[in-house]
């Protein structure tokens, strides 16, 4: 099982907004229960060409029109990256986020924690690998 963490580069740190990260980190799942394992496979860039990653917030807010068709199509280029992972972890994932992520067959977990570590982020929300 693959899982995807939105992440703001190689030092692993955690970015709540999925449709604004500059990278993810691709983790392989074993186990089962409360013996699950993660591994670090990969780290990847964000496919979408259309970003300005100097913000840094995960309050960002798009100037653009959400239902704007480039617009879905950069989001649509996530799922395609991702399209072997199993989930996703968010803070927050607009419409077009969640819809790529569901037509590639990648659930989105909700994470509300605090940890900035996309470790810490996977053991927090764990339970919600199936």
């Amino acid at each position: 099982m693959k899982i995807a963490i939105p992440v703001k580069d190689e030092s692993l740190t955690f970015v709540g907004n999925a449709g604004h990260t500059p990278k993810f980190a691709i983790y392989d799942m074993a186990g089962t229960g409360m013996f699950k394992s993660f591994k670090l496979n990969q780290v990847i860039d964000n496919p979408r060409s259309d970003l300005d990653h100097d913000h840094g917030d995960d309050d960002h807010q798009c100037s653009h029109d959400h239902n704007d068709a480039e617009h879905i199509a950069q989001h649509d280029k996530m799922g395609v990256a991702l399209h072997e992972c199993d989930y996703v972890v968010v803070k927050k994932a607009c419409k077009n986020t969640a819809n790529t992520m569901n037509a590639n067959g990648i659930s989105i977990v909700k994470y509300s924690g605090t940890s900035t570590k996309s470790d810490e982020v996977l053991r927090e929300v764990s339970a919600n690998f199936k």
